[in-house]
């Protein structure tokens, strides 16, 4: 009876034991799924706000854009017609005028014979509806002049050049470039996805292991 009474409480108690280690676990657990998932949650808010601002800015630029279709533009004429004027910050409350020359391109798309004036891309367009470059203004005005003489002289030699156009012809300027074609689209928009896609796999995770946990407790329950 002694070795009975003796078994059954030991048992007891390493049942107690276990049931302990078990409180134990669950409360060390919890805090630390309640952490990744305000993780997820954290990063799931901060890709909506990333695409929220990539919205409205380059996403917006990118639909808004008219040069949608892409060709090659011949160069038919490239000269500089004049000195045109521009201002630089030389500090607080101070603006001093600098000049660089107006370089004006002149080409064919595709071939077709409409003639269009070149631009670099939709900033200079909007700054200049005439020069093909705008550089950033500055105190040295022969540095200016260095960069247009450069742009020039390498549309002298590459005749043909890829560039963009509206194929509607509402605007007859083509560009060089855009500031926000395919690639910068994609991959602007590749950051917050990923940031979205694991927020999401966070707290599926979480759930899932709390799910495996408690039907691993039940299925102990059914076996005791």
């Amino acid at each position: 009876m002694f070795f009975v009474a003796g078994a059954k409480n030991t048992a007891g108690k390493f049942r107690d034991v276990d049931l302990l280690d078990k409180k134990k676990t669950v409360t060390a657990l919890k805090p630390g799924e309640d952490r990744a998932i305000f993780l997820g949650l954290g990063m799931i808010l901060s890709s909506v706000m990333m695409f929220f601002v990539l919205g409205i800015t380059i996403l917006r630029s990118y639909a808004d854009s008219v040069w949608t279709e892409e060709g090659v533009c011949v160069v038919l004429n490239s000269t500089v017609t004049a000195d045109m004027n521009c201002s630089y910050n030389c500090g607080s409350n101070c603006w001093r005028v600098s000049k660089y020359p107006c370089l004006q391109v002149y080409v064919s798309i595709n071939n077709t014979g409409r003639v269009s004036r070149l631009s670099h891309n939709e900033e200079t367009q909007d700054t200049s509806s005439e020069c093909v470059f705008v550089p950033r203004c500055q105190k040295d005005s022969v540095a200016m002049h260095v960069v247009v003489m450069n742009i020039s002289q390498r549309l002298k030699v590459n005749q043909q050049v890829p560039c963009y156009y509206d194929p509607s012809e509402q605007q007859e300027a083509v560009l060089l470039t855009r500031l926000y074609d395919h690639s910068v689209v994609f991959l602007s928009l590749l950051w917050p996805s990923c940031m979205l896609t694991g927020g999401v796999l966070i707290i599926v995770m979480v759930k899932l292991t709390q799910y495996l946990s408690r039907l691993c407790e039940e299925i102990g329950k059914i076996v005791r």
